[in-house]
């Protein structure tokens, strides 16, 4: 993420988004949609916040509060998710308050106006994909566990980089209830795995083939013992088959964990 003042050159918009040409390359951004966000849920005189989400916050449908319009908070929450296509820093964000459509209550509504004020202060950011030659690609895995504290679900993110361009990201709900740490981090770097595949393949018939393998970074150390060699296999045996799909493809020298 950039700011758009650090660009210059051509300027295009369609459908809000805003395409600038640089001599280093191009800058994406959805600056003038996001002020009208701000207008339109008039607070456009917010204070301003450095960061969308608050730290370890725990939401819940079942908080007892006062009921708030659920169009008005669908429109916002839809306005968000357009947004993210240029702002992948608001996506865990605006995921989480997505959960609570049906019936948003005022702090659901305070989680989302929360986003509105970190717009404010970065009104400015966006993408740039510069020109390069690097078409190495890298991915990035993580999860919480157990974060949703009515289904106690954890949520998966990953992000893709190609050089030093951010090429795809995705922040969503695990379809499963993890018992571990290590599991909740397993499904997410398999759901990374897939994405992977799909990118390797893409990217050859675009021509730029992933000669060697797609590095995929974890955190967590019994993830990456489990992806490589099933030796807790009679401990783990519970996580779903379809979840050791990224054993196939560490195997094959497609993708390594680190």
């Amino acid at each position: 993420m950039v700011p758009l003042n650090k660009c210059i050159g051509l300027m295009a918009y369609y459908l809000g988004v805003e395409v600038k040409q640089h001599e280093d390359g191009i800058f994406i951004s959805q600056e003038g949609y996001a002020k009208e966000i701000l207008k339109k849920f008039k607070m456009d005189n917010g204070k301003p916040i450095n960061t969308p989400v608050e730290c370890r916050i725990k939401l819940s449908k079942y908080n007892g509060e006062e009921k708030m319009d659920p169009t008005l908070y669908k429109s916002l929450v839809g306005s968000f998710r357009y947004l993210a296509c240029t702002r992948p820093d608001i996506l865990y964000a605006t995921g989480l308050i997505s959960r609570y459509m049906e019936n948003p209550t005022t702090t659901h509504m305070k989680a989302a106006k929360r986003i509105l004020r970190y717009l404010k202060d970065t009104i400015n950011f966006g993408l740039f994909y510069s020109t390069t030659n690097d078409y190495k690609l890298v991915g990035y895995s993580d999860s919480d566990w157990s974060g949703d504290v009515d289904d106690r679900k954890s949520t998966t993110g990953f992000v893709f980089f190609m050089g030093d361009t951010t090429l795809t990201w995705m922040s969503k709900k695990q379809p499963i209830v993890t018992l571990s740490t290590c599991e909740a981090e397993y499904v997410a770097a398999t759901t990374c795995v897939c994405h992977a595949v799909c990118l390797r393949n893409l990217l050859k018939e675009l021509g730029m083939t992933q000669e060697v393998s797609t590095k995929i970074c974890v955190d967590n150390k019994s993830t990456m013992t489990l992806a490589k060699n099933p030796v807790f296999l009679d401990r783990n045996k519970h996580i779903n088959t379809r979840y050791h799909y990224i054993r196939e493809f560490i195997s094959r020298k497609d993708v390594q964990v680190e």
